[in-house]
C-alpha cells in the first residue's frame, strides 16, 4: 500500500472530470468514458499507489469541477459580433 500521503487521487479526479464534462456534451460517449474513468480509479488501487478512499475522494472534486466550469462559463459576459450573440466562453453548448 502507499508509503506517502496521496490523498485524494489526482488521476481519478482528472479522469472523472473529463468523463463527466464530455459526457454532458456528447451523451453517446458518457458510458464509455465513465467506464474508462472507473478503470483509472481501479488501476490506482490495484497498482498500490492509492487506497480506495483516495480514489473515492478524488472522484468528488472531479465531478464538482465538471459541473462548475460550464456554470461559470454561462456567467461570462456576452458580446455581439456580426449581428449575432455569442458568448466569450469556449464552452460547448454555452448560451
Amino acid at each position: 500500500m502507499p508509503a506517502s500521503a496521496a490523498f485524494p487521487s489526482g488521476h481519478t479526479a482528472a479522469a472523472v472530470a473529463f468523463a463527466t464534462a464530455v459526457g454532458a456534451v456528447l451523451p453517446a460517449a458518457a458510458v464509455p468514458l465513465g467506464t474508462l474513468a472507473g478503470a483509472v480509479a481501479y488501476a490506482r488501487v490495484r497498482t498500490g499507489v492509492h487506497y480506495p478512499g483516495d480514489v473515492a475522494a478524488g472522484a468528488v472534486p472531479g465531478t464538482a469541477s465538471a459541473a462548475a466550469v460550464p456554470a461559470a462559463g454561462a456567467r461570462l459576459p456576452r458580446v455581439r459580433r456580426s449581428g449575432r450573440e455569442v458568448t466569450t466562453a469556449a464552452v460547448p453548448g454555452g448560451r
